[in-house]
């Protein structure tokens, strides 16, 4: 008898587990500078603080109640600033902006892309409670 599912396809692949990435891990990565961090918030966000060496393209260009703008020019502007094989953390505020657009990376050819789970506020998170020596 036949399963119900087929074989993975590119929608499973988009439906799918996209590769994450901790907080405690992306510390390490970052720090050992095997990574890159990417922070798709908006300016104004990433002004307020980011991620030491952190570059910053935003995902939207405005979020208001009647929607949110998306950045049309996204994957070109990362494109810009990294090769399609460097490494690289996408993490946004909470890791919902940055689960979007890591798909839209991997989608345009990044290779080793990977989502911040819980976003810029979970680092946070874990460096304070693992202070720096």
């Amino acid at each position: 008898m036949g399963s119900l599912r087929g074989s993975s396809s590119s929608s499973d692949k988009q439906e799918g587990t996209l590769p994450m990435v901790d907080a405690e891990e992306a510390c390490t990565l970052l720090s050992s500078a095997t990574h890159q961090y990417l922070d798709v918030r908006m300016w104004e966000d990433f002004d307020k603080g980011h991620v030491a060496g952190a570059r910053n393209v935003p995902y939207y260009l405005s979020v208001t109640p009647h929607g949110k703008e998306k950045n049309p020019h996204f994957v070109d502007q990362v494109a810009a600033l990294y090769a399609k094989d460097d490494r690289l953390i996408v993490g946004c505020r909470s890791g919902i902006r940055s689960k979007l657009a890591t798909a839209d990376l991997l989608n345009a050819g990044f290779k080793n892309v990977r989502n911040l789970e819980g976003g810029y506020l979970s680092l946070l998170k874990t460096a304070n409670q693992h202070p720096a020596a």
